[in-house]
């Protein structure tokens, strides 16, 4: 499905060549307020694209990117030439976030959203001790670890593909759950789960081994119990070039040596 472009919004992360950049476009196609344009333009890295699709999720406004940063495994290669007719022949992946809901060691309870990953990790010298529970049942009666991730297929080739977990195609209806130096069971590597499947991991000893949670860049800290499913109201678009599409991307990432 193509998209139009008529009106261009542009944002750009504080790196001195992404403000450089949104200067050089700005001048050549002008720049529609956010609410008001078709598609919004992102130029600096990975972690700004996806702080740019947190931003405009609400919104349902597609983002496309253009990488002004270090890996920009997210972006598409700058370039200023026919940038409206370059974004109408891009290819939309339309993304459902995770949520993770927390209740809290000091009572309170919170929500964020996750394009990439809800991981858990234990904050002091002792592991964490889990409990996980996949639709109610009890998968794991106790997980000894340093840290558990769930990762969507788009976040499969981040902290998830560090922590040895497997590279999902985009379009794969899956999540990934990942252990970071699990210590018990010890052959357990993690497991692959269908994508509308309710985890909830409940924290064994909370006070001995107190665990923080993060849904991409938002933490919350000691927690007791996370609930993490699909979000099915909220989306994200992302749009890439055909000829270096998101999808071509990931999966290359599982030849590459």
């Amino acid at each position: 499905m193509s998209v139009r472009a008529k009106s261009l919004s542009f944002t750009a992360s504080s790196a001195p060549e992404a403000l450089a950049a949104r200067d050089e476009l700005i001048a050549l196609y002008g720049n529609a307020p956010t609410d008001e344009a078709d598609v919004i333009v992102a130029l600096g890295g990975d972690g700004f694209m996806l702080h740019t699709l947190h931003e405009t999720m609400s919104s349902r406004k597609a983002v496309y990117g253009m990488n002004c940063g270090s890996v920009g495994f997210l972006m598409n290669d700058y370039g200023t030439e026919r940038l409206p007719e370059r974004i109408e022949a891009a290819l939309e992946n339309v993304l459902h976030p995770l949520q993770m809901k927390t209740t809290n060691a000091d009572g309170t309870s919170s929500i964020a959203l996750a394009i990439n990953e809800v991981y858990l990790f234990r904050q002091s010298y002792q592991a964490a001790k889990l409990k996980v529970e996949i639709d109610g049942r009890v998968r794991l009666e106790e997980l000894i670890c340093d840290g558990l991730m769930t990762a969507t297929p788009a976040g499969s080739t981040a902290y998830n593909l560090s922590a040895h977990g497997p590279i999902l195609p985009l379009e794969a209806p899956l999540l990934a759950m990942t252990p970071v130096s699990a210590f018990r069971p010890r052959r357990w590597r993690g497991a692959l789960l269908p994508n509308q499947v309710r985890v909830d991991i409940h924290i064994l000893e909370p006070d001995k081994r107190p665990v923080n949670a993060v849904a991409d860049n938002t933490e919350v800290k000691s927690v007791l119990h996370v609930q993490i499913k699909q979000s099915e109201d909220m989306t994200a678009r992302i749009l890439s070039d055909r000829d270096h599409s998101w999808s071509d991307r990931i999966l290359a990432e599982q030849f590459n040596s």
